[in-house]
């Protein structure tokens, strides 16, 4: 298990933003760890008591002790998430049956909310509204697969109350986290890594949510072919409702992006991954979104030669040196990590081949002029595969820990430098960007 300690600056500037746009006032007296008393109650809370915050330890934390009025309600869930419905195509698509659109907003309405979360999912609605959205979009999504289990209605209320809280912690970490298309340093990355370690914790210390909606959010972001974080749990070590979130995390950033063609885009990434998500789950969601059409491509630029990009992409993957993981001289566990990571840059390698755009088929191409939306579709891919190859850089340095001073072995270093070189030149010319969240 990570560390999962957070540094509090970060939830109490947040706080004291809030409390410049809305009353926030203190429910009971704060103290610090020494027990002595640094603020009274029915204190208004603002900017100038960041200082006076920050120069303690709380004795207990900050959201248990704050209120805000008008607070997040069950009512203002219902309206935002029939906002989201008029806004977002393939949502107001799943939700048109009236039966099975008043459930999705049922459920979300009667969610039990906690004084400190009412609190903090008011401060992500005035201060944090992009995280805010998307909390209400995970938890639409995570309430329509599961009742399309024939599951019953508590099952739907905590797949909905999973999907509102599962990044809850985010407020809790530096906001940098929250920026589109962010550059983070390695701190950064492993408070991103802890998250759902962190929105766990503040969701334990209620007795209203049960334990499978506890492990789905601690499983968020975790992969069935094990590349996940941030316990690299694979296949059916995650719970089915923890398979929905990470799913939905994917299919929710992306439809909420308002970019051009974004159900295409989904449509290319829930191919390019289905080594990753649950088979059923991926094929309810293509179920329900646009065919593809040249329509969907307008407003979008191409790659001048995506072609010879996934050349190079395979080239890389093929040249994982998966000697290393039967080197002696390795822990076991080094062993086992290097291995797991082979496993999965031979995956994406099929996964490519799959989609048709191995080695082989590219060639059939030729050097004929490709039609616009097959160089769009190619784009797409290239993009995709870039990322997947940048995401298995990061978890091969993640899975090895390497210490201070110490050095990867050569032929990783080779491969990680050729792996980055790749991903800086491409993502650094690419005209479409796939991903949008983490």
């Amino acid at each position: 298990m990570m560390d999962i300690e957070t540094d509090p600056k970060h939830f109490i500037k947040a706080v004291t933003e809030l409390g410049e746009k809305r009353p926030v006032l203190t429910t009971q007296a704060i103290f610090n760890d020494r027990g002595v008393k640094i603020i009274e109650k029915g204190v208004q809370v603002n900017a100038g008591l960041y200082e006076r915050l920050m120069a303690h330890k709380l004795n207990v934390p900050l959201e248990q002790s704050v209120a805000s009025t008008p607070t997040v309600t069950g009512a203002l869930l219902r309206r935002q998430a029939e906002e989201v419905m008029r806004d977002v195509p393939f949502f107001e698509r799943i939700a048109a049956n009236p039966k099975t659109r008043n459930l999705l907003l049922d459920a979300l309405t009667k969610l039990p909310l906690p004084d400190p979360i009412a609190f903090q999912l008011t401060l992500a609605y005035e201060v944090r509204p992009i995280l805010f959205r998307h909390s209400v979009l995970m938890a639409l999504f995570a309430a329509w697969m599961t009742q399309g289990m024939l599951v019953s209605r508590f099952d739907v209320s905590v797949a909905s109350a999973a999907g509102l809280l599962h990044d809850i912690g985010m407020q809790h970490l530096d906001p940098v986290l929250l920026a589109p298309q962010s550059v983070i340093d390695r701190d950064q990355r492993r408070q991103l890594y802890s998250h759902p370690l962190v929105s766990t914790l503040l969701i334990e210390r209620h007795h209203e949510y049960p334990r499978e909606l506890l492990r789905a959010v601690r499983e968020h972001h975790e992969f069935l072919d094990g590349s996940g974080y941030p316990g690299n749990l694979g296949g059916d070590a995650i719970s089915p409702l923890g398979r929905i979130l990470s799913l939905g995390e994917l299919v929710t950033s992306l439809l909420a992006s308002n970019e051009p063609a974004c159900e295409l885009r989904l449509r290319v990434l829930l191919r390019m991954n289905g080594h990753r998500y649950d088979a059923a789950l991926v094929e309810r969601v293509m179920q329900n979104t646009e065919p593809q059409t040249e329509g969907q491509s307008k407003g979008l630029a191409v790659m001048a030669d995506p072609v010879n990009r996934l050349l190079e992409i395979d080239a890389i993957l093929s040249a994982w040196p998966c000697e290393l993981a039967g080197h002696a001289d390795l822990s076991a566990a080094r062993r086992d990590n290097l291995a797991a990571v082979a496993a999965q840059s031979a995956q994406l390698r099929r996964t490519l081949a799959a989609v048709g755009v191995a080695p082989q088929q590219l060639a059939q191409l030729g050097s004929e002029a490709l039609d616009e939306f097959l160089q769009l579709e190619l784009s797409l891919l290239v993009q995709e595969s870039t990322w997947q190859l940048r995401s298995l850089a990061r978890q091969t340095r993640r899975r090895w820990r390497l210490e201070a001073d110490a050095r990867y072995p050569d032929a990783l270093q080779f491969w990680l430098d050729r792996a980055d070189t790749l991903v800086a030149s491409i993502s650094g010319t690419a005209p479409v960007q796939l991903r949008v969240m983490e």
